[in-house]
């Protein structure tokens, strides 16, 4: 099969399409050709060599995964031949505290898909039969591959930690990447006012199209003076902030009385310095959140299949424009995700 290999990371990274062996399939695992897998900004850091932690040597990177089931063992009951998938972003024990208080993201003995183990840049790839969605009729295949992250991401964020409720204002940071411009969607169908931010100027239709109100932020401008401007003075009660410590300090100042911070993010691997009174005296909380669930990605699926979310793909490019891609990413000029799609042989 054709895979992708990370030769050499850099600012320019030396990509290679190489031949390898169809991964074998051991008995609790499916063999699933791969229609499509999205880039995250995990993948670009790891070929840009920002982040080496954990990730096994000569990895094959994806973790944005759908496609067909093509094998499984005997000893799998869940899937067939031929059923639609997506996949978990890790492949985790379903026995551990974590898992089985369905925080499979972080189990114990887990292993993260295109970080320990090989993902999705490839033609096929072996995953746990427990690491695999079904795709309900009616979704998109390559839509689908954004289901777990970043909409399932995004859902965990606002469902289960921020807990938006209906009438709430959410401030999205970093509202036109891949995180951000679900994120919108997301908080809308949970019933919020949504505020986007963004740094890109021609982003800005795709983002109002979504119903939310755009800040256009600059180097030089504290978008928190906006916000608060925008809600009255009291600030955002939610705040999903996609990007990191570059926004972290107008992110804070933006937050309401009571207001709860979600950190999905962090693209500038910057250390961040604030006074805690402004925690203390907002009754604040400031939380991070990363991973989705096998029940926020069937949820993310459910939604996709209502109309109540649309995917937002940039562009669909394949595996040999993998450097297109990772140029695209990385200079931030992708609306949504860029999604690379394997040859059909």
């Amino acid at each position: 099969m054709k895979a992708l290999y990370v030769n050499e990371p850099g600012a320019e990274p030396d990509l290679e399409i190489r031949d390898v062996p169809v991964p074998g399939v051991a008995d609790d695992q499916v063999l699933v050709r791969v229609a499509a897998c999205g880039l995250c900004h995990h993948d670009v850091a790891v070929m840009a060599g920002l982040l080496r932690r954990g990730v096994s040597p000569d990895i094959i990177l994806g973790h944005e995964i759908s496609g067909v089931v093509e094998r499984v063992r005997t000893s799998v009951n869940g899937f067939s031949a031929g059923d639609r998938v997506v996949s978990t972003l890790t492949a985790f024990c379903d026995k551990c505290d974590r898992c089985l208080a369905g925080h499979q993201y972080r189990c114990r003995e887990g292993q993260g898909i295109g970080h320990g183990i090989d993902g999705g840049f490839a033609q096929y790839v072996a995953l746990p039969e427990t690491s695999l969605v079904l795709v309900p009729n009616g979704v998109d295949l390559v839509d689908a591959c954004l289901a777990a992250c970043p909409i399932g991401v995004t859902i965990q964020a606002i469902s289960d930690v921020a807990k938006v409720r209906p009438g709430e204002t959410v401030l999205v940071a970093g509202a036109g990447g891949g995180l951000g411009i679900h994120a919108i969607q997301v908080a809308t169908a949970a019933g919020a006012r949504v505020i986007a931010v963004t740094t890109s100027p021609d982003k800005i239709p795709a983002i109002e199209s979504l119903g939310a109100e755009v800040v256009l932020s600059t180097e030089d401008l504290d978008f928190s003076e906006i916000v608060l401007a925008l809600t009255a003075d009291e600030g955002a009660d939610v705040i999903l902030n996609t990007v990191g410590s570059a926004v972290f300090d107008s992110c804070l100042a933006s937050l309401a009385q009571f207001g709860r911070m979600v950190i999905l993010g962090e693209v500038e691997s910057a250390k961040v310095n604030f006074n805690l009174t402004n925690i203390l005296f907002r009754d604040a909380t400031i939380s991070g959140s990363t991973g989705a669930s096998p029940s926020n990605i069937a949820s993310a699926l459910d939604m996709m299949s209502s109309g109540k979310i649309k995917p937002v793909i940039h562009q669909r490019l394949g595996l040999a424009e993998a450097a297109e891609a990772f140029q695209l990413v990385r200079s931030h000029g992708a609306t949504g995700r860029v999604v690379l799609i394997p040859p059909a042989d």
